[in-house]
């Protein structure tokens, strides 16, 4: 097969999309066999493509310019999804083209993969109110439906495609995510003293990891943890850590106010954007994680935590429990009293933290890229036959 790769996500190497594209393009290489691959991307951003992956020679990798760059970020990116993609699959005669999000061509020249990780704008419509945002929707689950095969990361966001977008069940293929192998348990002391000096974190603390946007509930991680305060038996902080690009907008209310609100300077931090080389040594260097969100259609850090050994409190709702499985404590995100309940579980009892540290490790050892890859290539073969 000569398949065609969409890596328009190359371009964002900070994004969750960037990440599942470069870990199955790795996959891909190493199962491939006599399949040839053509990634297509455009330059519509003006930025160096990062963190792309070292690919043999049944990889090319090719930059489409055109129509597409000239058109500014949001009409080219459409451009590009439904007319440059197209006209670089019939060039290339290519058998198959797989689109790794959710956006594929409407009206698709050669049989088409599509990779929804997740449909939040479909079943969140805080998420869907600007009205670009429900005309591209629009565009892009009637895409979708023309489809030959859709893949997704888990089974929660499987049913949530066939209930929202009406498709087959047996047309969608869930493939799960898993954690780059550098996220693992590090133990060298000095390593975890470092990460906790350079955020002037003093002792034990309790992480959060991720985005801001309203989904991710930081505001009551923040209620839940002032509430478990007077119960801990020694002294913990609450680091709240990742990027906050567009804090300030409706969708991304900014955490600080807050804190400074309930007067909890000093015992909140607010680290900002993490490196990838800083992750693990910030997961195991934390007594717990918590991550309550209303929604996920995977719940990368939930697994990235469990890998590094960090006892992990989450969601009872979504693809959590799924991802989690039997080794998190599993509450109510809507409700602070359990959430705090949670944490005060965690943070006093040794044992416990013990127990699902163990039980993390393994269950994050469960995920496979490999495993991932080796899905993807069987459902190419399907859609190719």
């Amino acid at each position: 097969m000569h398949i065609a790769i969409n890596g328009y996500f190359l371009q964002r190497p900070s994004t969750g999309s960037a990440e599942h594209l470069h870990y199955l393009l790795e996959g891909l290489d190493t199962l491939s066999g006599s399949d040839r691959f053509l990634v297509i991307y455009p330059r519509l951003e003006k930025s160096p493509i990062l963190r792309m992956p070292h690919l043999g020679d049944h990889f090319r990798v090719r930059e489409v310019r055109g129509t597409s760059e000239r058109l500014g970020l949001r009409l080219g990116k459409i451009w590009w999804e439904q007319v440059a993609l197209r006209q670089a699959c019939a060039s290339e005669s290519v058998d198959l083209l797989h689109s790794p999000y959710f956006a594929s061509p409407l009206r698709p020249n050669v049989p088409t993969v599509v990779t929804i990780h997740d449909v939040i704008p479909l079943v969140l419509p805080e998420y869907a109110r600007p009205l670009h945002v429900r005309i591209y929707m629009s565009l892009v689950s009637a895409a979708a439906r023309k489809a030959s095969a859709i893949l997704t990361v888990s089974e929660t966001s499987k049913n949530d495609i066939v209930r929202t977008l009406g498709i087959p069940a047996e047309r969608v293929h869930v493939t799960y995510n898993a954690t780059d192998s550098s996220l693992r348990p590090v133990y060298d002391e000095a390593t975890l003293d470092s990460v906790r000096e350079a955020h002037g974190i003093t002792g034990n603390f309790l992480l959060y990891f991720g985005g801001f946007d309203v989904r991710k509930n930081v505001e009551r991680i923040i209620l839940a943890y002032q509430a478990a305060l007077p119960s801990f038996l020694r002294p913990c902080q609450l680091v709240i850590a990742g990027s906050l690009s567009l804090v300030g907008h409706p969708l991304y209310p900014d955490p600080r106010p807050l804190i400074r609100r309930l007067g909890l300077e000093g015992k909140v931090i607010v680290t900002g954007k993490i490196s990838e080389e800083e992750k693990p040594n910030l997961y195991s260097a934390a007594t717990g994680f918590v991550f309550p969100s209303l929604y996920e259609g995977f719940g990368m850090p939930v697994l990235e935590a469990m890998a590094c050994g960090t006892p992990v409190i989450t969601s009872d709702t979504s693809s959590l429990p799924e991802v989690a499985g039997d080794a998190a404590l599993l509450v109510d995100p809507t409700s602070v009293d359990a959430l705090a309940g949670a944490i005060v579980r965690l943070m006093t009892d040794p044992a416990l933290r013990e127990d699902l540290k163990s039980r993390g490790i393994h269950r994050a050892s469960q995920f496979s890229w490999d495993t991932s890859a080796a899905k993807t290539l069987e459902v190419y073969r399907q859609v190719a036959s």
